[in-house]
């Protein structure tokens, strides 16, 4: 009875994810911050897992962030989201698939508020007509982008090359994965596990071979939090927030964080170099941070793809050490080789964040 009822329980978590045929809503900062990543999401969908996509170029931003900071009012912002669903609508798709957890978590908060207020929806219809003179249907579902690579982890697996173990000691790297807080805890019901036991990311890491860490802090936010760090008085209170999860972490010695969210990945790998330079500390073995990974760029590493050409190098914390474990072979003068074999120019070595072994930062 007591298994039974567990299981019952556990559907609540569930959602339904699409198999096919998706209509994708590219992110804006994802774009510019790891900008390979969602690259690498269309070559899986198309050549990996052989589904259709239709990447959209006529989209634009959800307005998330300005919204969240109380710039852009959330009636516009709605009719921002029945245009991109009036592209959707004349790309003839119905699964509308999100790329970024702000843009997840603006989308559910539309959807709902037109389930709960149809006055509100035909207002935003109308302000959609008045300003572009279109019309629009609502997706038949939504999903983020991170449940689809989850419900396709199996088949992702069965092509894949490498596996989240490390070759010397043939033990599962220990991974913690980072849960956007728009993906899970403004709709819990809407992201895989909902707030209390997100799966979507440990699901992708346990396939793989990886073992997930529990921390205390395994939960927190990650410190963005959008005002904290768009008003630079603020920054302090973001930078806090993060040292906070990575002081809980540090003694699990994991390998690497997962995280589906573009502002996550951002500033846990970002606030590790400033860390790193205030305080001359350090997270991972030997002066080297924890790399900060899109659930992407895990599953190009997982299926044996050149880890450059997922952008890896754009990253503030070090991957070779990761790559090192996985056993991934890799030649760390195409570091900075662009698509092209032409130089991208190298960044200034941080002082105490160590970023490559076979020059020391101060060369």
């Amino acid at each position: 009875m007591i298994k039974q009822g567990k299981k019952n329980v556990w559907k609540e978590y569930q959602k339904e994810i699409p198999d096919d045929n998706y209509y994708y809503a590219r992110s804006c900062i994802r774009q510019n911050f790891f900008p390979a990543s969602e690259t690498i999401f269309l070559r899986i969908i198309r050549e990996v897992l052989g589904k259709t996509i239709y990447d959209d170029e006529h989209q634009t931003t959800c307005t998330g962030i300005a919204y969240h900071s109380d710039i852009v009012p959330f009636d516009t912002t709605m009719t921002v989201a029945a245009r991109q669903f009036s592209l959707m609508n004349i790309a003839s798709q119905k699964n509308f698939i999100i790329s970024c957890v702000t843009s997840f978590g603006i989308y559910s908060e539309v959807m709902e508020t037109w389930k709960h207020h149809p006055e509100i929806l035909e207002k935003t219809r109308e302000h959609l007509r008045n300003a572009t003179g279109r019309e629009f249907s609502s997706p038949e579902i939504i999903a983020h982008t991170s449940d689809i690579i989850f419900k396709y982890r199996e088949q992702i697996k069965e092509k894949a090359k490498f596996l989240l173990v490390n070759k010397s000691t043939g033990k599962p790297l220990r991974v913690v994965e980072h849960i956007g807080c728009h993906y899970a805890k403004i709709f819990p019901e809407k992201g895989i596990g909902g707030a209390e036991f997100p799966y979507v990311l440990a699901g992708m890491v346990e396939n793989w071979g990886g073992e997930v860490i529990d921390y205390p802090e395994r939960r927190h936010c990650c410190g963005f939090g959008f005002r904290h760090y768009i008003i630079k008085e603020n920054r302090g209170y973001s930078l806090s927030n993060t040292k906070l999860k990575f002081d809980s972490m540090e003694a699990y010695e994991p390998d690497f964080i997962i995280t589906n969210c573009p502002g996550c990945t951002f500033f846990l790998d970002r606030w590790q170099y400033v860390i790193a330079e205030m305080e001359e500390k350090t997270y991972g073995k030997d002066g080297f941070g924890i790399p900060v990974l899109t659930y992407e760029e895990v599953a190009g590493l997982v299926l044996g793809w050149d880890p450059y050409s997922l952008g890896l190098q754009l990253h503030q914390v070090s991957v070779e050490p990761l790559l090192d474990k996985m056993g991934i072979n890799y030649n760390e003068n195409d570091k900075y080789l662009g698509n092209n074999n032409e130089d991208i120019g190298r960044p200034a070595f941080p002082f105490n964040l160590k970023v490559t072994k076979n020059k020391q930062n101060d060369d």
